[in-house]
C-alpha cells in the first residue's frame, strides 16, 4: 500500500513527464497543427518561470500549477494520436533519466553572481 507522499510524488513526475513529452510532441511533424500549438504553448508556460497567477496570492496562486496547468496537459494529450503520445511519453522518460550536470548548474550560478556583481557595481556609485 502506497502513501498519499508517495502517491502525490508519482503524479508530480507524471505531470513532469508529460510537460517534456508536450514539448517534444509540438517539435514533432507528426504531432497535429491544433494539438502541436496547444502543446507548445502549455510546454512553454509550465517550464517558464512566470506564472499567470503569481504564488504569493493565497490559494489562488497555485491555482495554475495544481489544477489548471494539469488538465491542459489532459487536454493536449488527448489531442495527440494515444501511440504516438506514447513514444513522446517513453523519449521524454528516457531524456529524464539523463543525469543531471553538476558542471553546467555551477556555470549558471556564476553568470548569475557575475552579474549580479556588475549590476552592484554599476548601481552603487564609488566613494
Amino acid at each position: 500500500m502506497t502513501t498519499p507522499l508517495a502517491r502525490l510524488k508519482d503524479w508530480a513526475r507524471r505531470i513532469r513527464r508529460d510537460v517534456l513529452a508536450l514539448w517534444i510532441a509540438a517539435r514533432d511533424p507528426r504531432t497535429p497543427l491544433t494539438a502541436k500549438i496547444l502543446c507548445g504553448a502549455i510546454a512553454a508556460y509550465a517550464l517558464s518561470p512566470i506564472d499567470l497567477i503569481p504564488d504569493v496570492i493565497p490559494v489562488l496562486g497555485l491555482l495554475d500549477e495544481a489544477i489548471l496547468l494539469p488538465l491542459l496537459i489532459l487536454l493536449a494529450a488527448r489531442l495527440i494520436p494515444a501511440p504516438l503520445m506514447s513514444e513522446f511519453r517513453a523519449e521524454a522518460a528516457r531524456r529524464d533519466e539523463r543525469p543531471a550536470s553538476r558542471a553546467g548548474a555551477a556555470v549558471i550560478v556564476a553568470i548569475w553572481l557575475l552579474a549580479l556583481a556588475l549590476i552592484a557595481w554599476w548601481a552603487i556609485p564609488a566613494f
